[in-house]
């Protein structure tokens, strides 16, 4: 047990409750349709070509997310998935 105190699928349990909680912040907020998902995809965006960081920067990347990071990500994932692509 030296230094693995997470497996893969509690760490993977952990994230998508991180990122429930802050879609459920987002929903208080006005932002109705938001969801878990929807965080992981906008955070994890920049790790596609970069790598996973540590543990530590991606907690802090969820619980920093605000919504106007949050709502541009959107804004561009629309444009790229439009009809204009």
């Amino acid at each position: 047990m030296a230094g693995d105190d997470f497996g893969e699928e509690q760490l993977n349990e952990a994230i998508e409750s991180l990122c429930q909680s802050k879609a459920e912040e987002f929903r208080l907020i006005g932002y109705e349709h938001v969801s878990g998902l929807d965080i992981w995809e906008c955070v994890s965006q920049k790790y596609e070509k970069e790598g996973y960081p540590p543990l530590h920067q991606m907690v802090n990347d969820i619980l920093s997310l605000k919504v106007t990071q949050f709502m541009n990500y959107m804004t561009i994932s629309a444009y790229r998935g439009s009809r204009f692509d």
